[in-house]
């Protein structure tokens, strides 16, 4: 099979007594989303992820936001992470690394990504105990690390600066969906090679 006919998709779903998810992820989409969750200013940030690392995405969430947001943000990134790693398959041919640095009016924000198989989290976006619209900053790193920690990816986020708190969580977003973009890619010269020198990632 070559790499043009690789489906790079997956799909998964899971249900707790906390919450209930079906997510659709497709790495070689072209950003397109339909996010349902019951967190609209997270429903945004995700969708900004799709579009940015030109994956297509459906998250149809449901859960206890009632009590705590806490438990549908990590949730989806339990799940968006497991998607990612199922998609990516064997990882043959793929770039592996991607960085990218997200300008957003005041704000600067860098990611960078190895798709290595050692889930890593560096999160170094100073926002915690904040708000924006209806969303807990607290979780942006729980997030992240959930995303990273299943996706078994190294993940490395830096604000270097910024005061604007959406403008700041939004770059977050797209800087990790673009880094991904990059991570992702099949590279020709590559292709049916695992980029590692020890023979798997």
């Amino acid at each position: 099979m070559s790499a043009e006919t690789i489906s790079r998709q997956a799909r998964v779903e899971r249900k707790t007594k906390e919450t209930e998810i079906l997510l659709h992820l497709n790495i070689d989409g072209t950003g397109g989303s339909k996010v349902q969750t019951p967190i609209p200013f997270f429903s945004h940030m995700l969708e900004a992820w799709s579009k940015h690392g030109l994956m297509d995405l459906a998250v149809d969430a449901q859960g206890d936001v009632e009590v705590d947001q806490h438990h549908t943000v990590e949730d989806v990134g339990i799940v968006l992470g497991q998607a990612l790693r199922q998609a990516l398959g064997d990882k043959r041919g793929i770039v592996r690394y991607g960085m990218a640095a997200i300008p957003m009016d005041e704000a600067l924000v860098s990611a960078t990504v190895d798709l290595s198989g050692r889930p890593f989290l560096v999160f170094s976006v100073p926002v915690a105990r904040a708000r924006v619209s209806n969303f807990d900053l607290d979780l942006l790193q729980e997030f992240f690390r959930a995303f990273a920690f299943n996706a078994e990816m190294t993940l490395h986020v830096t604000m270097h600066y910024g005061h604007n708190l959406h403008h700041i969580t939004e770059a977050v977003f797209k800087a990790v969906g673009r880094a991904l973009a990059d991570a992702t890619r099949l590279n020709p010269r590559i292709a049916g090679i695992l980029p590692s020198t020890k023979g798997s990632l």
